[in-house]
């Protein structure tokens, strides 16, 4: 019996499956043999630009069913599924285009904007590279590139394809002027952010999204009064708009006029046509509810936050994968093989780094805070370099294995330097993202799990200090949890997928610890926010600082923090996020057999 279906396809493109999403393209002839059809696909396209939607669909339609590679058809099909807002549809059928005809930069711009729209950066990314290849002076790949890069966390990049893209037009659209000043706000460099947002907006002063981001802006930098003003403006454009919404309840927040913030987000309920709160408002109603004390109403928003984003989005956690990476990096990381594996030589001169490793929401962002507020200390954030070294490592040795095991290429006689030219690409990249201030001697880089690839850290950076930031496992659990994160192989979408995902990074790391010699200090965040100056000066002593008072102000630190947590560490240290997790023991019962091994190896009890 055939797998394949000749009924319609599931995509809802309205093709039949053979002739779609189980079209073997190996099948296709020639493009030549279609062009009796070409007619047909004019007069289509010519009914479609002229509004007559559903004739140039039925005619799409006949000449797909002949001809389920015509790239006209496929083209116009196309938009009229992305209009109608069948987005599965819409992605089968540009990525057929894409396939069939790899050099259609529109097909291929396209395609790109979908996934980035869908949340899947990584695919996104691979498209516009690939849209910046076809189309080197076409502004629209690099508005892509742009755009792709800054929700990537790499928005140094991210900067250098705006500003590409405004040289390639000559003239400076208020689209790209507010998507500029969104890049310049997480690298933290808000006046110039500001003064984008402002040419933006006197351009095109009645586009609510700049608004919107302008507004943002404020609330991070903590000017609410000006934040509110803006959203007053945006809310005058497009009345009870969710977003706007949304993030006049996150200013509230900030204020602490929580009720103010709940009832903002009855009013997007109210508003929803019975679909009800999105993924972030039921997230940021949890961590509000969270705020006063009510406490299972606030776990009811989280779970109903991420069952929505995972009926939404379909992601879920990658287990099989997670558990490969990390039982190979164990199978490589063993004494007896790093006894003969060289190291990277030690660094002359110039930037030193810190690593800060540590689970998501285990504090670590408050670390970087308060060391980066020392005047030898840049704060890096989230850098996504140990990441990119661990994926070009194979091709810098010249290896055919895949990482970690392409590290087997040491032994080589032309490769026995290798790690000092990863060591000098890691710093290289540093010098190009230039957030070094004035005087600093040290950076941080704080990228969540790095601690996955900790073994590959000390061997480019063997004298670097590796700071591993602790806390308690279900605090951390909850709080993954009651936040929107990707990382960690898309754990966090259940409590049980995070679980699972924080004893494996644990026991990696006990992994590590047992068979290298390592520059390595726990610390762990109750401690930090029982007795500060005594772990600060501990933090510092170990990365060979001296002290400086003005980091245990590190709320007065004006740096923007391009993580969750940015709004906290902008408050004094303070002990109300310590055994969060306690009035929801309950809510986390299922979780507490995988995480209660690690509790108690941590010195933690699951009582505190």
């Amino acid at each position: 019996m055939s797998v394949f279906s000749s009924g319609p396809c599931a995509c809802g493109s309205g093709l039949r499956a053979v002739g779609c999403c189980q079209l073997d393209l190996n099948t296709l002839g020639p493009a030549s043999g279609s062009r009796h059809l070409l007619p047909v696909v004019d007069e289509a396209i010519a009914c479609h630009a002229r509004g007559a939607v559903a004739e140039a669909e039925r005619l799409c339609l006949e000449v797909l069913e002949l001809a389920p590679g015509q790239g006209g058809a496929l083209a116009v099909l196309y938009q009229i599924r992305k209009a109608q807002g069948a987005a599965s549809a819409a992605e089968a059928l540009v990525r057929r285009l894409v396939l069939i005809d790899p050099n259609n930069v529109w097909a291929t711009q396209e395609l790109a904007l979908l996934l980035f729209s869908s949340g899947d950066l990584g695919e996104a990314e691979i498209h516009a590279r690939n849209g910046v290849r076809i189309a080197p002076v076409d502004p629209q790949s690099h508005n892509l590139m742009g755009m792709i890069l800054t929700e990537a966390n790499r928005p140094q990049v991210g900067e250098f394809h705006y500003r590409r893209a405004l040289e390639l037009l000559g003239d400076r659209p208020a689209i790209l002027l507010a998507n500029l000043a969104w890049n310049l706000k997480n690298q933290g460099r808000i006046a110039e952010a500001r003064a984008l947002y402002e040419e933006s907006v006197a351009h095109a002063p009645a586009v609510v999204q700049t608004l919107l981001g302008w507004a943002r802006m404020e609330e991070t930098d903590r000017d609410f009064a000006r934040a509110d003003a803006l959203l007053d403006q945006a809310e005058a454009l497009a009345p009870a708009h969710p977003s706007v919404l949304l993030h006049r309840a996150v200013v509230r927040g900030r204020t602490k006029d929580y009720a103010a913030a709940l009832a903002i987000l009855d009013r997007i309920e109210q508003h929803s046509a019975g679909e009800g709160l999105g993924t972030n408002e039921l997230l940021e109603k949890g961590r509000l509810l969270d705020k006063i004390g009510r406490h299972d109403e606030a776990f009811a928003a989280f779970a109903a936050g991420k069952r929505k984003h995972v009926e939404q989005s379909g992601a879920l956690y990658l287990a099989d994968e997670a558990a490969q990476m990390t039982a190979r990096l164990k199978a490589f990381f063993t004494s007896g093989r790093l006894r003969i594996v060289p190291r990277a030589k030690p660094i002359g001169s110039g930037p030193r780094a810190m690593f800060i490793l540590g689970f998501p929401r285990s504090g670590t962002t408050m670390v970087e805070q308060m060391l980066s507020a020392h005047p030898q200390v840049s704060a890096g954030d989230e850098l996504p370099l140990v990441h990119d070294v661990a994926n070009m490592l194979p091709r810098m040795l010249n290896s055919p294995l895949a990482y970690p095991e392409a590290l087997a290429d040491l032994w080589m006689g032309d490769q026995h330097e290798g790690l000092d030219n990863l060591r000098d690409y890691y710093l290289q990249r540093i010098r190009q993202l230039g957030f070094m201030k004035p005087g600093a001697t040290h950076f941080t880089d704080k990228m969540p799990l790095n601690e996955m690839h900790m073994g590959l850290i000390a061997l480019i950076f063997p004298d670097a200090p590796l700071i591993h930031v602790l806390r308690h496992p279900l605090d951390v659990v909850l709080s993954v949890y009651s936040n929107h994160l990707t990382h960690g192989f898309y754990c966090s979408n259940a409590l049980e997928t995070i679980a699972q995902h924080y004893v494996l990074m644990l026991d990696l790391v006990e992994h590590y610890r047992r068979e290298m010699t390592l520059k390595y200090l726990p610390v762990r965040y109750e401690d930090i926010v029982a007795d500060q100056e005594k772990h600060l000066r501990r933090m510092l002593a170990f990365a060979d600082l001296p002290f400086d008072a003005r980091c245990l102000s590190f709320h007065e630190n004006r740096r923007y923090a391009r993580t969750a947590s940015y709004a906290q560490v902008a408050e004094p240290l303070y002990d109300r996020s310590r055994f969060r997790y306690i009035p929801y023991l309950k809510h986390l019962a299922p979780v507490i057999p995988i995480l209660e091994p690690a509790i108690l190896r941590l010195g933690y009890s699951i009582h505190a």
